[in-house]
């Protein structure tokens, strides 16, 4: 049995008054995610732990199989794992986004969505400021610093408060100043450094200060083969999922061109799971972009995202596997809500279907956060997901 999730970050969502009361997903034309409704088993899913953050990092180690509860310790750990960073054990390593503040307003979490090349001149710069210089670039906006200290600090994530006054949100606790005080030296580099000087004259958004957030140390988790006896791979652009992955032992595929936005490279992350599968049990296929344009609020692009998942991804997946001839099952779901009128992460419970070989239909014929309250497995814990699929 080969085993797939294809998993659309933050597609689920709220009501809209700009749709007639219908979400992105219902509004959407999504023939393939349907027919995987109507043809599979369907239900909600809570992937947020009660008292637990809702974020990608918390919603996706459930979906995995891993209580966040024994297993999580920060997002920006299992991200320096993706990078190929090694923390000794009094590390703690934090998510360092460039980000766009103006008169004190968070404008844009991702500095107008940095190209990994700029983001690089920009690490380059700024690390002589940091403590031992260990400041990592990333994909886009998304870059790592480690420190040896600063776990007792509360941070916010920059994607809870766009559009809102950083003030408030700024970091607080036993070492919020060594973190603000950080963030605050970066500032007049970033002012200077020819990259933003040349993002205002383009009419694009300067990279003018970083934020830290996701702290936290090194996590001790067991492999997926040890957990659910499945040997399996992971597919995405951003690190986060490469991370769960490598602290999972899993095989983590890199797609070139593949970078987490609704340019991806949709036929090369199909292809590598594909071929992934005729090797191994499980692929975990994740794709960013529904989320993305749900942080900016953007309906519009968020329902093109969610119609490109779906005529990109599940539909080629659906018919490669189906000429592979094996069987197999499929679950397809988002990791959390990020609601346009919100443009930020909600622990609501999100829509799931599984279909293929031995799965019962019931009579959900759309896959939909209205629809899949009406599915024959009802509301389910996310960390029996995959057990779930597993089943002879």
């Amino acid at each position: 049995m080969k085993l797939l999730v294809i998993l659309g970050d933050g597609m689920a969502d709220l009501p809209l008054e700009a749709l007639g009361g219908r979400t992105p997903l219902q509004a959407a034309h999504i023939p393939n995610m349907d027919r995987v409704a109507n043809d599979g088993r369907n239900g909600l899913a809570r992937t947020v732990p009660d008292g637990m953050p809702p974020g990608s990092d918390v919603a996706n180690l459930s979906i995995a199989g891993y209580e966040p509860s024994m297993y999580y310790t920060g997002r920006a750990p299992l991200e320096a794992a993706a990078m190929g960073i090694s923390l000794a054990e009094d590390d703690i390593a934090f998510r360092c986004n460039f980000v766009t503040v103006e008169k004190g307003i968070m404008l844009d979490y991702s500095a107008g969505h940095i190209t990994s090349d700029e983001g690089q001149e920009l690490i380059g710069a700024l690390r002589q400021l940091m403590p031992a210089g260990r400041i990592y670039a990333g994909v886009g906006y998304r870059n790592l610093l480690i420190l040896k200290s600063g776990a007792e600090a509360v941070c916010t994530p920059p994607h809870d408060i766009s559009d809102q006054p950083i003030e408030g949100h700024l970091p607080r606790g036993k070492d919020a100043d060594q973190l603000i005080g950080l963030m605050e030296e970066a500032r007049p580099v970033l002012a200077s450094h020819p990259v933003n000087q040349r993002r205002i004259a383009e009419g694009r958004r300067p990279a003018n200060m970083i934020w830290l957030w996701g702290q936290g140390p090194a996590p001790a988790m067991p492999t997926f083969q040890e957990r659910h006896r499945l040997r399996g791979a992971m597919i995405s652009a951003v690190d986060l999922l490469k991370g769960i992955g490598a602290y999972a032992g899993m095989e983590v595929i890199s797609v070139p061109g593949a970078t987490g936005n609704i340019d991806t490279n949709y036929d090369g992350k199909v292809r590598a799971a594909l071929d992934a599968l005729l090797r191994l049990d499980f692929v975990y296929l994740h794709i960013e972009a529904p989320d993305e344009a749900g942080h900016e609020g953007d309906v519009e692009q968020k329902i093109r995202a969610i119609e490109l998942f779906d005529s990109n991804v599940v539909g080629p997946m659906i018919e490669g596997l189906r000429s592979h001839g094996e069987p197999f099952r499929v679950l397809l779901m988002p990791d959390h809500a990020t609601p346009i009128i919100l443009k930020t992460h909600t622990r609501d419970p999100v829509p799931f279907a599984i279909m293929g070989s031995g799965i019962e239909p019931d009579s959900v014929e759309r896959f939909d956060e209205v629809s899949a309250k009406r599915g024959g497995y009802g509301l389910v814990e996310a960390t029996k997901l995959v057990g779930m699929m597993a089943e002879r």
